[in-house]
């Protein structure tokens, strides 16, 4: 998601946007492969004997709450970060402070919901209250990125106290077991922002730091950006599967190492499942894209 923030700020900086045709592309991009899996997932739930109007309803409430199916959370966050993108873009060139106060009113907002509900890991997992700390770092990065570009021993500074903070977090409990889920620690109310923070200024100083070249590794790295999508909504259906089969008649995968390994080997697996899927499903749709970027005049 800070990804997303920094490529659409790049892509945006200093000019004009078609909102319409924005949305559309996005939904050319976003929908075909999105509905392929809630077919797919429904199938399941169909010969699970679960209800289908509950799983209907899911689906349509998505449009809003963190609801779709395979990571598909996800997707409704980011459409919301669409929705909010011109007004951002608009703010950025008014004052280039302005979503530093943006995300500073977010995590009051969450201070908030943690004092009204008891918790707010869930909205800050799983929606654009908690989410949106990481476009807006995303835009900050690349509106800050001569500031960061060459600044070596800062990023492995940044890398450092990342990693120590989730290794903190994680004895702590982690995801689930702090000290449950969801849990009702205060520091949900900072995590999208430690986050937000260490990938954007990342993503900054590798896009400003070096030349990067049109060689075979990274083509190959590029390739697998293009497939990112597929393999990540697919994954569910394949590598969760695929674990469960070694963890029940292979070998075990409680130990952290074998589990590192396991997963190296199922996103290799996700590899040509992700070209077949952008190939054949993604692909075709994106032939009825439109220009949505004018250069200002």
């Amino acid at each position: 998601m800070a990804l997303s923030g920094y490529l659409f700020a790049k892509l945006l900086d200093d000019k004009e946007i078609i909102f319409i045709s924005f949305i559309w592309n996005r939904l050319l991009r976003l929908l075909p492969l999105l509905c392929v899996v809630i077919i797919i997932f429904g199938i399941q739930q169909y010969f699970a004997n679960a209800s289908m109007l509950s799983y209907a309803k899911r689906i349509l409430t998505g449009l809003i709450e963190p609801s779709l199916p395979n990571g598909g959370w996800s997707i409704t966050a980011e459409f919301h970060f669409y929705l909010l993108l011109p007004a951002l873009l608009f703010l950025t060139r008014t004052w280039k402070y302005s979503l530093i106060v943006i995300i500073l009113l977010a995590i009051l907002i969450r201070i908030f919901l943690h004092h009204k509900f008891g918790q707010v890991q869930t909205l800050s997992y799983y929606t654009i209250i908690g989410r949106i700390d990481q476009f807006l770092f995303g835009i900050l990065a690349y509106q800050f990125r001569n500031r960061i570009a060459g600044k070596h021993l800062f990023i492995i500074a940044v890398l450092l106290m990342f990693a120590t903070f989730y290794w903190y977090f994680d004895a702590l409990g982690g995801f689930y077991k702090f000290p449950s889920y969801p849990s009702p620690s205060t520091l949900w109310i900072y995590i999208p922002t430690i986050e937000g923070f260490a990938y954007a200024v990342i993503i900054a100083w590798y896009d400003n730091s070096f030349t990067h070249t049109q060689g075979k590794i990274s083509r190959f790295i590029a390739r697998i950006g293009t497939y990112s999508y597929s393999i990540y909504l697919l994954h569910f259906f394949i590598v969760f599967n695929l674990a469960h089969f070694i963890d029940h008649y292979v070998i075990n995968l409680s130990n952290i190492y074998l589990s590192l390994l396991f997963s190296l080997l199922g996103f290799f697996v996700m590899i040509p499942i992700g070209y077949i899927s952008y190939r054949f499903i993604e692909l075709p749709f994106l032939r009825f894209r439109t220009q949505y970027i004018l250069s200002k005049k």
